[in-house]
């Protein structure tokens, strides 16, 4: 009997091993929804991001808005700092300032879903891409922050460039960072923006981009709370290379401790693009492959 049941463990170790072989073979080669680089586009882990932005005062992570594989790994970002016993603040591009007070509305059950969808200025995709997050926060109890300007000014200032902001009233100033606005318009992304434009609209193409990126610096610095990260969402381009909302941060306050997530979409995310190293303290590749959600 012990001889019987000696071999029967060992045949079903030895299948048990076989089946394994048979699935890592199996699964070699499939398609890969994301891997994770450091700036020099070394490997990295989920835990080293983790870990990195436990410690931060500002994570940026720098999205393609359409990409649902980042909308996936942004909840999973804001559920692992829960589990490590972290109440992160939450601030996205995609709400706008004159939002906050409906927006808050929401989170504390005093207006249901269709009574934010009728009062806000939502994007197309923010049912979808979004709401998730914000229902995080509901959830959590967490703060969620509309940081971007209104769009309204934002082509105001293509029109009539920055200094045109100093002509609105005090009501609208309170959806503004304080005037007037830092403008460099020697910064690599502002002059890749005029070279896209093709100099149409001249200075005031990247200057309306500028309002945008001082917005969201100004009420990411005015929410942030000591020992908790501030968890912001937004368009890759804003937070690339330091530039944009890093670069407005670091004009009020140089100690800052930032961590830009950069997120890219190619076909082979084993590979990194060379364009895409030193965009941030981490690289998140998708592929390109996955559906999109709009």
């Amino acid at each position: 009997m012990r001889l019987l049941l000696m071999l029967t463990v060992l045949v079903s170790a030895n299948a048990g091993h076989a089946q394994t072989k048979a699935m890592t073979k199996a699964w070699k080669g499939s398609p890969q929804a994301y891997a994770l680089y450091t700036p020099d586009g070394n490997p990295a882990s989920w835990s080293d991001l983790i870990d990195r932005a436990m410690t931060a005062d500002v994570v940026f992570f720098g999205e393609l808005h359409d990409d649902a594989v980042m909308h996936w790994l942004q909840k999973e970002l804001v559920q692992n700092l829960l589990d490590k016993g972290l109440t992160p603040a939450l601030g996205a591009e995609m709400l706008e300032a004159d939002d906050q007070l409906v927006l808050d509305e929401y989170l504390l059950g005093v207006i249901n879903k269709d009574k934010l969808k009728a009062a806000a200025n939502l994007w197309p995709n923010y049912w979808t891409d979004y709401h998730p997050l914000v229902d995080m926060a509901k959830e959590h109890g967490l703060p969620f922050i509309a940081t971007n300007i209104p769009r309204r000014y934002a082509s105001f200032v293509y029109q009539h460039g920055l200094i045109g902001l100093d002509s609105l009233s005090d009501g609208a100033k309170a959806f503004l960072p304080a005037l007037p606005i830092p403008f460099d318009i020697n910064l690599p992304g502002y002059q890749a923006m005029l070279a896209m434009g093709s100099g149409h609209g001249g200075e005031t193409l990247p200057m309306a981009q500028a309002s945008k990126d001082a917005t969201m610096a100004h009420f990411i610095l005015s929410n942030l709370s000591g020992g908790q990260p501030f968890v912001h969402f937004n368009g890759a381009y804003h937070s690339q290379n330091r530039e944009g909302i890093s670069w407005y941060l670091k004009q009020s306050n140089p100690d800052l401790d930032i961590v830009a997530i950069h997120g890219h979409r190619q076909d082979n995310v084993l590979t990194p693009d060379s364009t895409d190293l030193q965009m941030g303290d981490f690289l998140i590749i998708t592929n390109e492959r996955m559906t999109k959600t709009h």
